[in-house]
């Protein structure tokens, strides 16, 4: 599956980015016989009123989705968000605490490395709260096998979901076959259990953006994600849009990474995200700002 997508950065028509869609849809269907990815690009996600509906129809937005309903505000926002720790100097008495802050404020999952699932999965029998693990992280440049095994060990230890890296020097290079296989391989050895895929958003031009959220619903995921944390930059609403819009009702759009405040998930929920990741949890359901972490 080569790619031939562009290098800019600047901002292009939708009608540019349905092209790109479709060049990647034909691609997997001449290849896999895959089902396609809708060509024209819908926004779904939650909006007050048409002031904020504004800037994405100037953006190139053809459609827009919206149940008329009010972002969440303070402990409705815990349901969105996967509470997260995936520091390396994380100890057991860290991973302890946050399942023991996840229960409490009743987040969606913990995010962990695979190394702390088993723990996690067992902290968390029990409640509603999901032990969800990375895969490939935080860099995705490991071999398809070695994401793979990861995957299938974190599986057999209890995650519910599973967070992958994309390899993000294939989609850069345009090397769509791989990007395509190694996410499929690492969705197959999940068995049934949701796969997100994690593009790394701040190190891709616009063309990369679309063609990995392409490339990635294409391939079976559950969700595309914006970022690792660790990439140098985190989520902006303007991507989680895009994502939005390429992928449709039908994938998750994660946004992860540099949210502080309640302020700062709402937006990305407005811009049609339907799931957080960050470890500034607490301080986003109580009304707090944190200064600093994923």
């Amino acid at each position: 599956m080569s790619g031939s997508a562009s290098r800019s950065g600047g901002s292009a028509p939708a009608a540019d980015m349905d092209a790109l869609v479709n060049r990647v849809v034909d691609r997997v269907r001449e290849r896999l016989q895959q089902d396609a990815v809708p060509p024209l690009p819908v926004l779904r996600g939650t909006w007050q009123d048409e002031t904020a509906l504004q800037p994405l129809v100037d953006a190139g937005a053809d459609r827009l989705g919206t149940s008329g309903s009010i972002p969440p505000s303070g402990q409705a926002l815990a349901g969105f968000i996967d509470h997260t720790l995936l520091s390396p100097t994380a100890t057991r008495a860290d991973i302890v605490k946050v399942c023991e802050e996840a229960r409490k404020f009743h987040f969606a999952s913990v995010c962990v490395n695979s190394t702390w699932i088993g723990l996690v999965a067992q902290l968390l029998a029990g409640s509603r709260v999901m032990p969800i693990c990375v895969v490939g992280f935080p860099l995705g440049a490991m071999a398809t096998a070695s994401k793979a095994s990861e995957t299938r060990q974190a599986i057999a230890e209890g995650a519910h979901e599973i967070d992958m890296v994309i390899n993000i020097g294939w989609l850069k290079g345009g090397d769509w076959d791989a990007v395509y296989d190694d996410i499929r391989a690492v969705i197959d050895a999940a068995a049934g259990r949701p796969v997100k895929v994690i593009l790394e958003t701040t190190l891709l031009n616009r063309d990369e953006k679309i063609a990995g959220s392409a490339i990635s619903k294409a391939a079976g995921a559950a969700f595309v994600k914006t970022s690792t944390g660790f990439g140098g930059g985190g989520a902006t609403a303007e991507d989680v849009a895009l994502m939005r819009a390429v992928v449709g009702a039908s994938v998750g759009v994660k946004a992860s990474g540099g949210m502080r405040s309640a302020d700062d998930a709402r937006k990305m929920i407005a811009a049609g995200a339907n799931r957080l990741g960050a470890s500034a949890s607490i301080a986003i359901v109580t009304g707090g700002r944190s200064g600093g972490g994923y």
